[in-house]
């Protein structure tokens, strides 16, 4: 019977190693994702035959992940179909992107309902368009910083340091503070991560970026490669008082990533988690293509 255990940092050599031979571009799947955000999910962990099994919830109803890896997919399954049965709940699989449909169902046929997950898709991007806004779709964003640049001559984007930390986090305070009007609970727990996230920034190896003008941080942004041709945007903020600002932090952070990792081809900018400001905000920086995610319903005979 599996063996499920809290996640922490002494995770991350062996989650890495699986999640980094399935080569996914999922957001769901990287160690810094999974730890950041632990605190509002409370993620239980095993692993099992070269295949990472995540315990998650689901609008309070207990689930998995899908289990992401190299090894045998129907073994796994069956393993999960066996705990489930053996706790009393239906089984059902989070994350399912579209290519392991067909895989699921070849495997069990008729087994399994499969229900989208609009909310939870992810936004990919190609990185050489973010990094230069090319071409007549992105005028918009690059007029934006042309904007910015004649406004402030000497910024400046600089790698995310331990030293920059503190400034980040009060830049962080002081955008909830302008954006508390029109935010919804979720970003309580969207603090708790960044709080998480700059806390065992070291130990996570993520990597970040921030906007200076005038000697002042007025935007950031950090992520993390999730694949050999990705790199996922866990978070951006910037100051929306000063014009040009976001779409500066998006355009540098991808020309920073670009830079640490010549193979880099695509962005992850993650989901909308269902509010349309975020859903409008992603669209505008038109995403090459949206990683559609499934969930798997056992389907009892």
């Amino acid at each position: 019977m599996l063996e499920f255990k809290k996640i922490t940092l002494n995770d991350k050599s062996w989650i890495d190693k699986i999640v980094f031979a399935a080569n996914s571009r999922s957001a769901d799947f990287n160690f810094g994702n999974i730890y950041i955000w632990d605190k509002t999910f409370k993620q239980l962990s095993t692993q099992f035959d070269g295949r990472m099994i995540t315990k998650i919830r689901i609008h309070g109803k207990p689930a998995f992940a899908f289990p992401v890896g190299t090894g045998d997919l129907k073994k796994t399954i069956l393993e999960l179909k066996a705990f489930a049965d053996y706790r009393g709940y239906p089984l059902l699989i989070k994350g399912i992107e579209s290519e392991s449909l067909p895989i699921l169902e070849d495997l069990f046929p008729g087994k399994f309902e499969f229900t989208e997950m609009p909310d939870a898709g992810d936004y990919i991007y190609l990185a050489e368009k973010l990094s230069t806004y090319s071409g007549k779709s992105l005028h918009g964003k690059k007029n934006h910083c042309n904007h910015f640049e004649a406004e402030h001559p000497g910024w400046k984007f600089v790698p995310i340091t331990r030293e920059l930390i503190p400034q980040c986090l009060d830049m962080l305070l002081f955008w909830e503070e302008e954006n508390q009007e029109r935010l919804d609970k979720s970003i309580e727990d969207e603090h708790d991560a960044i709080i998480r996230a700059f806390a065992a920034y070291e130990t996570l190896e993520l990597e970040g970026g921030a906007l200076i003008v005038d000697g002042k941080l007025v935007g950031f942004s950090i992520g993390e490669m999730c694949s050999s041709d990705c790199f996922d945007v866990h978070f951006e903020k910037a100051d929306i008082t000063i014009n040009g600002a976001y779409t500066m932090v998006c355009r540098e952070m991808v020309k920073m990533a670009m830079a640490n990792h010549p193979e880099l081809v695509y962005i992850n900018r993650e989901d909308d988690m269902g509010l349309e400001s975020l859903r409008t905000s992603k669209l505008s920086y038109k995403p090459e293509y949206f990683l559609k995610k499934y969930l798997g319903t056992w389907k009892e005979s």
